[in-house]
């Protein structure tokens, strides 16, 4: 697939459109599970926070206890990640940090803001760690202030829980491991629906394409009007380029008619002329008068074959059969002075069936005999391969042409030997009529000593035989 191939513009915004839902997905559920996980984080501390204000006492001597003291394992380890620390507020301008704390604060102490929360209202923060914290790290805090009433008085107490943001990074960081797999494979499952929407998308303009190779190859006259409605306006202009053409087609035809007959009386009169001047004697001027009528017979006939091909007469329907065109030209090239000395050789399968005009075939053959009757010593060969293409091979034992000269046969009035009469059109006239069916010409050394003339056509299509032999 190239740059210019819409599937592949197709598949490339989809790979971009997938890969980046599929990143702001993975942020956006990483993001949702780390504040999930913030809030249970927050939950337990709350609870820790619970658990140590009923858990706090004061002696008769003022002294504070925490009896029980949390259960956590991690508050007994140093530095376990789970903290918490009593600070008195008593005397906010003598506030006395850390008057009790967990065994895992070791010999640090967490240093709140010197803020005034509202007694029994939870604060939350993000301060730094014991001595640092491990390895740099944060901890989340969780605060809350209390009022407790004693006989020396009435005590302000702010109960602190925290544990190490490490928990709630090594949390998000493992999610976002099990995620990746089922991401990926979920990026696979998207990567494939979006080939089989692109394929289903697709589909209708590969069914046009053929549609189109089925009117190009004359299978149908017209595409159908079972497309989807995206399509349709296309397949409207389509039909309707058809019909345009078909109307140039038919006038092209009507013009080549008037032509055709408007030339033919000037002809014959100009024929005419040239036998009263033989009946009085007058040969020579009678002779250039008809080498002038033949000349201008055959530029006519030429310019009428080229307009009806460039009309589009070369319908993709057309058919002829190769054998019985040559067949129908041999009987008359046998009953002229230069063809009936001719051995005429003909190897040739039947059907062989050509997707050519009838006309245009015996056209193309007519002047590839003619040429090789007129140069041929005794002998032509004829040779019909009947395949797609059909291979059409016509050799005579004349004098040749040389190789350097094999290029440039079927040029407009080429004629390599002037000392013969003719304009030179008829090879041009063949190679007219084979490069508008899309055929080819080409020219070689005979094996029985002259030119070969190796001429390749399109095969009608499978069921213009089939019809051909229904017929038959």
């Amino acid at each position: 697939m190239t740059r210019r191939s819409l599937r592949a513009r197709l598949g490339l915004a989809a790979a971009i459109s997938i890969t980046l839902a599929l990143l702001v997905a993975a942020a956006g559920l990483v993001a949702l599970f780390e504040r999930h996980v913030e809030r249970r984080i927050g939950a337990e501390l709350k609870a820790q926070l619970d658990q140590l204000a009923a858990s706090i006492q004061i002696s008769a001597e003022g002294q504070l206890e925490v009896v029980p003291a949390p259960v956590d394992p991690r508050f007994e380890h140093p530095l376990g990640g789970l903290y918490w620390q009593i600070d008195d507020d008593t005397a906010p301008e003598r506030r006395q940090f850390g008057i009790a704390r967990s065994r895992s604060l070791w010999d640090s102490l967490l240093r709140l803001p010197l803020d005034e929360p509202e007694p029994g209202t939870v604060h939350a923060h993000r301060l730094a760690g014991p001595n640092g914290g491990p390895n740099g790290q944060a901890v989340l805090v969780r605060e809350r202030l209390i009022l407790l009433e004693h006989d020396s008085g009435r005590r302000r107490l702010r109960l602190i829980t925290a544990i190490d943001a490490d928990e709630l990074s090594r949390a998000r960081n493992a999610f976002a491991a099990d995620i990746l797999p089922y991401l990926a494979l979920l990026a696979l499952l998207l990567g494939l629906a979006t080939l089989a929407q692109i394929r289903a998308g697709l589909a209708p303009l590969e069914t046009l394409r053929r549609g189109v190779g089925a009117v190009r190859s004359g299978d149908e006259q017209r595409l159908a009007d079972t497309y989807p409605d995206e399509v349709m306006p296309l397949v409207s202009e389509v039909n309707a380029l058809l019909a345009a053409r078909e109307q140039a087609v038919e006038r092209a035809r009507a013009w080549t008619a008037d032509l055709a007959h408007g030339l033919k009386t000037p002809l014959a009169a100009l024929s005419a002329d040239a036998e009263r001047l033989r009946i009085e004697g007058n040969q020579a001027l009678a002779r250039d008068l008809d080498q002038l009528a033949e000349a201008m017979r055959r530029r006519v006939d030429r310019e009428l074959i080229r307009a009806r091909l460039r009309s589009g007469t070369a319908s993709h329907q057309a058919q002829a059969e190769v054998r019985d065109a040559i067949e129908r030209l041999l009987r008359t090239l046998r009953r002229t002075p230069f063809g009936e000395r001719i051995d005429w050789s003909v190897d040739a399968p039947q059907p062989a069936l050509a997707a050519l005009m009838p006309g245009d075939l015996l056209e193309l053959l007519g002047n590839l005999l003619e040429n090789a009757a007129h140069w041929a010593a005794a002998r032509v060969e004829i040779q019909v391969q009947s395949a797609d293409p059909i291979q059409i091979r016509i050799s005579d034992d004349g004098p040749g042409v040389p190789a350097a000269e094999w290029p440039r046969l079927g040029e407009r009035g080429l004629r390599l030997d002037q000392r013969t009469e003719g304009s030179g059109l008829g090879l041009a006239i063949v190679r007219d009529v084979v490069d508008a069916y899309g055929g080819s010409l080409a020219f070689g050394s005979a094996a029985i000593g002259g030119l070969e003339v190796r001429l390749s056509l399109p095969a009608a299509s499978a069921s213009m035989r089939d019809q051909n032999l229904t017929v038959r």
